[in-house]
């Protein structure tokens, strides 16, 4: 039976987490979502209310390669925008993560303690770092436009 066709409780878990990931994540190596702001530093942000929802681009996690381990910070904690709030470990570096916007973090993603490739994996969805409740919000709208973010990417070969 082709694999297409099997029943889906024969195929694998990742088989079947392959066939949910976007179109997007799967085949492009330049992804930027229109939704998002993005910091030129590669971070991206979602304001969710009066909170922002944060993680590094697709072109950082492609950058750094395997992710084998996230320091994230601790909730209570504020960060100041262009401040690092934590680091990734890859197998190639160590690179710092900086906040996009001002505020307290009201949550962190803890499933990237034990499961760090979560940011290579889905970098805009299960791999987001923090949850800041953002102090100005004129922060989140100095943030690059999609389209700004790509030109920069392009033209500033980051």
């Amino acid at each position: 039976m082709a694999h297409h066709l099997r029943p889906l409780a024969a195929r694998s878990a990742s088989a079947f987490r392959t066939a949910l990931t976007p179109f997007f994540q799967r085949f492009s190596t330049a992804t930027i979502v229109d939704e998002l702001r993005y910091a030129k530093s590669h971070e991206w942000a979602k304001l969710e209310g009066d909170t922002v929802v944060v993680g590094i681009t697709h072109h950082a996690q492609e950058a750094l390669g395997d992710v084998v381990y996230v320091d994230l910070p601790e909730v209570g904690k504020s960060v100041a925008q262009g401040e690092s709030f934590g680091s990734v470990e890859s197998v190639k570096a160590v690179s710092d993560v900086y906040a996009p916007v001002s505020g307290e973090i009201v949550e962190v993603n803890s499933e990237l303690t034990e499961s760090p490739g979560l940011v290579n994996q889905g970098p805009f969805q299960e791999g987001w770092m923090m949850k800041v409740k953002v102090k100005d919000p004129a922060e989140v709208e100095s943030l690059l436009s999609a389209e700004s973010y790509k030109k920069f990417v392009e033209e500033d070969g980051h």
